[in-house]
């Protein structure tokens, strides 16, 4: 058996370390924990849906998968409830700037300066998806889910009452 990277050790005891400081100190809007003991680099999320938003009274449930180079590269995190947000591909899978790797954007849309940093850590990532949850008008320019996009550019009533549909559902999942 092979011993670990001192690169793997230093992260292992990174995340460690962050999720011992979650647990001890409880960030308002979301729980993490792990999905396997055993497995540092996988994460359970959950988040409430924030207050005075169209996700408030949701609970979502997410993953949060971490590479063996963290910090140096982000994790992605990927819904598991289901989702509609023009910046949450169908998939779940979350687009946000911090989530991109770091270095230049080849399109355009983002400064490096936007992108994945070491310095981020699981409460940053998770604050700026309930940033990206409370806002009134979300962010068009590259939109992960295209057809959320166009339902927010020309149906605006429309993709609230099916925000609101999965919020319901969610709650009503979260307590099965």
């Amino acid at each position: 058996m092979s011993k670990p990277s001192s690169q793997t050790a230093s992260n292992t005891l990174l995340l460690r370390r962050q999720l011992a400081e979650l647990t001890k100190r409880p960030i308002e809007g979301f729980s993490a924990g792990l999905v396997d003991e055993n497995n540092i680099y996988e994460w359970d999320i959950m988040i409430i849906g924030p207050p005075d938003t169209l996700y408030e009274g949701g609970f979502f449930k997410a993953r949060l998968t971490f590479p063996p180079e963290f910090p140096l590269l982000p994790p992605k995190m990927k819904f598991v409830t289901p989702m509609w947000h023009p910046n949450i591909y169908a998939d779940g899978t979350v687009c946000i700037s911090i989530l991109h790797a770091p270095g230049e954007d080849e399109y355009g849309y983002e400064q490096a300066g936007e992108r994945w940093l070491p310095v981020h850590t699981v409460e940053s990532i998770l604050l700026s998806v309930i940033s990206l949850l409370s806002s009134d008008t979300p962010n068009l320019d590259s939109p992960a889910n295209v057809d959320a996009a166009k339902e927010v550019r020309t149906d605006i009533a429309g993709y609230r009452k099916k925000v609101r549909r999965l919020v319901r559902r969610s709650a009503e999942e979260a307590f099965d």
